[in-house]
């Protein structure tokens, strides 16, 4: 098991200081969902297991996902399997939409974010998660990077306003983040009589450091962005 995997058994407040961009997510997209009427029909473009079905009981969810991302993954869920540059419906049918860690597996992004564009409602709102220093993950499906600047040029050329961006985390927690993801070369065959002791070397850094992030105001070391926009009137 994945030390992410470990960390989603520990108590919720040790939890969410661990996985940090995992929580502002979590809790980005409830925020999201609640603002919505209720009614409201919501995309989610590239919706994986639909692990973010749960916050949109009030709204119509419609999942969407070409199912190709993790094999240990179930899809059976999935409402719609499609390219998120060929969406199945006709413009403006959505009246929001959530895109969430997602656009690094698109190898036509811009495309991907018209296509979303096109199907939803003028003035609909947007909420995306992009990974910015973040390990390869999903192989050979990840394709990219993304900066606040490069992130806010693709949603603006697609025909969207960017409300916010903000970076989750400055240097110090992804400082800690990387030391927790070390853990993963101590595990397998003679390795694991390493892991304890690595484990003792690593992990209380790892918890110190994200103390220290108000030090980081930049914020231009981050594991990602959380990135609300609304499409322009037309």
């Amino acid at each position: 098991m994945s030390y992410t995997g470990l960390a989603y058994r520990l108590p919720r407040p040790l939890r969410r200081h661990i996985l940090h961009f995992e929580s502002q997510i979590e809790d980005a997209v409830a925020d999201f969902a609640r603002a919505l009427p209720e009614g409201a029909r919501v995309l989610d473009a590239g919706s994986g297991e639909g692990q973010y079905r749960h916050h949109f009981t009030r709204q119509r969810y419609c999942g969407v996902d070409l199912a190709v991302g993790d094999a240990a993954w179930d899809y059976s869920r999935v409402d719609a399997l499609a390219d998120l540059t060929a969406l199945p419906f006709r413009a403006a049918t959505f009246d929001a939409a959530i895109h969430i860690v997602t656009i690094e597996h698109l190898r036509e992004p811009g495309r991907a974010m018209a296509e979303i564009a096109r199907a939803l409602a003028p003035g609909a709102p947007l909420l995306v998660a992009a990974p910015h220093e973040w390990e390869v993950h999903q192989a050979p499906h990840d394709y990219f990077r993304y900066t606040r600047y490069g992130l806010a040029y693709i949603l603006e050329q697609a025909g969207f306003e960017v409300r916010e961006m903000r970076a989750s985390g400055g240097y110090f927690r992804l400082l800690a983040r990387r030391l927790l993801n070390g853990l993963q070369f101590f595990t397998g065959g003679v390795r694991w009589l390493l892991f304890l002791p690595a484990a003792l070397l690593l992990v209380p850094p790892a918890l110190f450091l994200p103390l220290l992030d108000a030090l980081d105001r930049d914020r231009n070391f981050t594991l990602g962005y959380l990135c609300t926009a609304r499409k322009r009137a037309q």
